[in-house]
């Protein structure tokens, strides 16, 4: 099978928070997009292109897989389907292991079959643990400390054997944290339950839930709040885009950070919150939380050298006004809450 860009692509999880965005882009630069999505997390109405196809189903489902194979003879696979909460992967590691490394090798197995050589893994920071030091360049020992950061480093190692056996080219790019939506805030973030920081910051603003509670302020940081590396969603789907490109034109396998490389505390984003929306946000400081690094910043100039990217966004302002934008516009809420599954 040629690995040309015009061929259709499959993106799994295509209708989950950052899939949705790289759907969006992908379509609008004339693609032809199937999303397989079991709509566990993702939502129907976050596939607004009425060109995208939606297939509801699993990504282990391999009978399935070879009938979509089959039929629409994919140039490539975009991999964002995974199960995502670190405490819970904590707590029921096998969930973790069956869906974000099992499920996976079905999918491989069915594009070695298919003669599919082109894979961009949605994978994450989350690989590295507890860097001794900062910025986290590629080259930071990958040595994760919970089950869900082992699951995708796993799902690297597999790639690059799945690369040396049969010729797979993949491109595993890890996030930093994932923020804001869309600009014309038609999708955006909507997870349940809601874990992510600038959309619980926003919750407490609208007083959907009382206050955001910060974990700890002694971390050996300016201000005493964790300091992380908050992407904007739209930056990360350009990515996407550019990493499918340089494999489709035979560009080799690579593995690299998305971030900004600029950190902001928590204190910040609560700071950057209350500008923005003009109100006071509820705080209430509690202990820290076991395993939290004081600082997690991404030295993203590896994909500046390989794909040509560098973020757009790197005033988290410019990530808080579009997600307060979508949780006060008319897309967000539009349906009860049992139809957003």
């Amino acid at each position: 099978m040629s690995d040309s860009k015009d061929q259709p692509i499959l993106v799994t999880g295509g209708a989950g928070y950052i899939g949705s965005h790289t759907v969006r882009l992908l379509a609008a630069q004339g693609r032809r997009i199937v999303v397989l999505d079991n709509l566990v997390f993702g939502h129907e109405r976050a596939i607004v292109d009425p060109g995208v196809e939606l297939v509801v189903g699993d990504v282990g489902d391999q009978v399935l897989l070879r009938t979509l194979f089959e039929t629409h003879r994919f140039g490539a696979v975009i991999h964002f389907a995974a199960f995502a909460y670190v405490g819970e992967s904590v707590t029921d590691p096998l969930k973790y292991y069956q869906n974000n490394t099992a499920e996976p090798i079905k999918l491989l197995q069915v594009m070695e079959e298919a003669g599919c050589k082109v894979f961009v893994f949605s994978s994450t920071c989350a690989t590295y643990g507890i860097p001794e030091k900062l910025p986290i360049t590629e080259d930071t020992p990958q040595s994760p400390i919970n089950p869900y950061g082992r699951s995708k480093l796993m799902v690297e190692w597999i790639l690059k054997d799945c690369g040396q056996a049969w010729g797979l080219r993949s491109a595993c790019l890890r996030y930093f944290n994932a923020s804001g939506s869309s600009d014309d805030g038609k999708i955006g973030e909507d997870h349940d339950p809601e874990t992510h920081l600038i959309p619980r910051v926003l919750m407490a603003v609208t007083g959907e839930i009382p206050h955001i509670e910060v974990f700890g302020t002694d971390y050996k940081t300016p201000d005493g709040t964790c300091i992380r590396d908050y992407i904007h969603v739209e930056d990360l789907a350009e990515a996407h885009a550019r990493a499918l490109d340089h494999l489709a034109a035979g560009g080799e396998s690579l593995r690299c950070n998305l971030g900004t490389g600029v950190g902001v505390s928590v204190k910040q984003i609560i700071a950057a919150v209350e500008e923005v929306t003009g109100r006071e946000v509820p705080v209430k400081f509690g202990p820290r939380r076991e395993g939290d690094p004081d600082s997690l910043v991404a030295d993203p100039s590896l994909a500046r050298n390989l794909l040509g990217w560098e973020a757009r966004h790197k005033d988290v302002r410019d990530m808080v006004r579009p997600a307060w934008a979508w949780v006060n516009g008319p897309f967000k809420g539009r349906f009860p809450a049992n139809e957003l599954r």
